[in-house]
C-alpha cells in the first residue's frame, strides 16, 4: 500500500476513534442518515433477565428507531443478543467511575436501574457524578420504588411507636433497598441533574407472585401472607413503556416523580381467579402467617445459589421480607390512574402479565395434581 494511502487510513481510523470518544458519528455511521444527528440513549441493567424493564426498553427504543447504548456487566450471550437487536453494547462496571464516564460519552439521556444489591446507591452516585461532570445531560430517568412516595423525612424520623403503628404493626423499619432508593433520590435532588423518578408499585412479575408460587400453584394453591389486604400490581411492560416515553420526550417530565400502580386493586382471593384462568385449573388462595412465610420462602441459602453472592443474598432477602410485611400491613392498598395517563391507553392487567410469564406458562402446560 502506498505511504500516502497508509497515512489516509491512519488518519481515518484516528478520526473514527476520536469521534466515538467524543460522541460524534464515525464516517461509517454517517452513511446511515437515521443515526447521524442523534445521541445514543444509555440504558443500564440491560444485561439482566429477558423480560426485565431495561431489556424491554432497549427493544422498544430500537423499534422506534432510537440509537441505544446498553450498559452490561458481562459480555455474554445476553450482551450478544442486544448487539443482534441493534444496540451498541458497552461492557463495564457501574461502580467504576472511569467505565461510567466512558459509557456517557456522547450520551444526553440516561436510564438508571440495576439489580437490588448492597452497592446500589454507590452505583447511582457514581453515575450522577459522571453525568454532572459531563454537563450536557438532558434527562436522567431513575427507576425508584413506590415506597418513596411515603418515605418522607417526617415519617422516617417519627417516634418508634408512631412509625410502627403507621407502617402496620408488623414492620419495624425500611428495607436496605428502600433506604438505598431514598438515598438515591436525595443524591439526584442535590445533583442538579434533570431528573425523573419513576416509582412503580409491586411488579406483577415480582418473585412473591411468580416463581415463589410455582410449588403451591402446582397443587392448585396460592400461598401468600397478605390476608385480605388489597394491592394493584403493575406489569413490567407498562413500566418499560412509561420510561421509554419519558426518555423520548423528557421536557414535560423533568423534576417530577411518578408513583404508579396497576389498573386493578384486589385482594389475593380475587387474583387467585386470574391464576386459575391462566393455569386452566382451580386455584385457592391460602393465607399464611407473615413470619412463617418469610422463613419458608425467603431462605438466604437458596437466594445465594441464585445470586452467587452472600452479601447480595442477604440484601435481597432483607428487602423481600420487609416488602412482604408492608404488603401484609396494607401499605400497598392504593390505586392511581397516573399510569394510564402517561401511557395514553389502559394499562395491562395482572392476568395479562401472568399469561405472558414464561415460568407460569410452563406450569400451565404441566398436568394438574
Amino acid at each position: 500500500m502506498p505511504a500516502s494511502r497508509q497515512q489516509e487510513r491512519r488518519a481515518e481510523a484516528h478520526a473514527t476513534v476520536l469521534g466515538f470518544l467524543n460522541g460524534r458519528p464515525t464516517p461509517h455511521q454517517m452513511k446511515d442518515t437515521t443515526m447521524t444527528e442523534r445521541n445514543p440513549i444509555l440504558i443500564t441493567g440491560a444485561g439482566g433477565q429477558v423480560g426485565g424493564v431495561s431489556r424491554l426498553m432497549v427493544g422498544m427504543l430500537l423499534e422506534q428507531g432510537h440509537p441505544v447504548r446498553a450498559f452490561v456487566r458481562r459480555d455474554d450471550e445476553r450482551a450478544q443478543s442486544l448487539r443482534e437487536a441493534g444496540a451498541e453494547v458497552f461492557v463495564g462496571d457501574l461502580l467504576k467511575l472511569a467505565d461510567v464516564a466512558a459509557a456517557l460519552k456522547g450520551v444526553k439521556r440516561i436510564y438508571f436501574s440495576m439489580t437490588p444489591q448492597p452497592y446500589y446507591a454507590d452505583a447511582l452516585t457514581v453515575m450522577a457524578a459522571a453525568a454532572r461532570a459531563q454537563g450536557d445531560i438532558e434527562a436522567f430517568v431513575h427507576l425508584s420504588n413506590y415506597e418513596q412516595s411515603y418515605m418522607t423525612l417526617e415519617k422516617m424520623t417519627a417516634p418508634d411507636e408512631e412509625r410502627h403503628s403507621w407502617l402496620g404493626g408488623v414492620v419495624t423499619d425500611w428495607s436496605p433497598q428502600q433506604r438505598a432508593h431514598w438515598v438515591c433520590e436525595r443524591v439526584l435532588d442535590w445533583s442538579g441533574l434533570p431528573t425523573i423518578n419513576v416509582r412503580p408499585t409491586l411488579f406483577a412479575e415480582n418473585p412473591h407472585l411468580t416463581w415463589m408460587q410455582q410449588g403451591p400453584l402446582s397443587n392448585g394453591e396460592l400461598r401468600l401472607p397478605f390476608g385480605k389486604q388489597r394491592l394493584a400490581p403493575i406489569a413490567v411492560h407498562d413500566v418499560a413503556e412509561v420510561c421509554v416515553k419519558v426518555l423520548v420526550d423528557p421536557a414535560p417530565h423533568i423534576s417530577k416523580s411518578y408513583a404508579l400502580t396497576g389498573p386493578e386493586l384486589k385482594d389475593m382471593y380475587g387474583f387467585a381467579e386470574d391464576y386459575a384462568a391462566v393455569l386452566g385449573r382451580e386455584v385457592t388462595y391460602i393465607p399464611e402467617e407473615v413470619e412463617a412465610w418469610n422463613e419458608a420462602f425467603l431462605d438466604e441459602t437458596v437466594l445465594q445459589e441464585s445470586l452467587g453472592d452472600p452479601g447480595a443474598a442477604r440484601h435481597v432477602a432483607a428487602h423481600l421480607r420487609i416488602q412482604t410485611r408492608l404488603i401484609a400491613s396494607g401499605r400497598y392498598d392504593a390505586l392511581s390512574d397516573q399510569l394510564e395517563t402517561l401511557l395514553g391507553h389502559p394499562p395491562r392487567t395482572v392476568r395479562w402479565a401472568l399469561e405472558n410469564n414464561t415460568r407460569l406458562r410452563e406450569l400451565a402446560g404441566a398436568p394438574s395434581h
